[in-house]
């Protein structure tokens, strides 16, 4: 394809508020993922400190 400005690029042919909120979409959620994960390690991590030892063989 081809644009002849910068609007044009972004406009898309009617269709930039759907291409550009895709990728925004996109880009929060790849940015939000690590983060998330990240908290249920912890959380789990903490659970498992909490834990009785008495589950544990002797």
């Amino acid at each position: 394809m081809e644009w002849h400005s910068a609007s044009a690029f972004f406009d898309m042919g009617g269709y930039g508020l759907y291409v550009w909120g895709s990728y925004a979409v996109t880009a929060l959620l790849m940015a939000a993922e690590p983060w998330l994960a990240a908290r249920r390690q912890r959380q789990a991590l903490e659970r498992a400190c909490e834990a009785p030892d008495s589950d544990l063989p002797a």
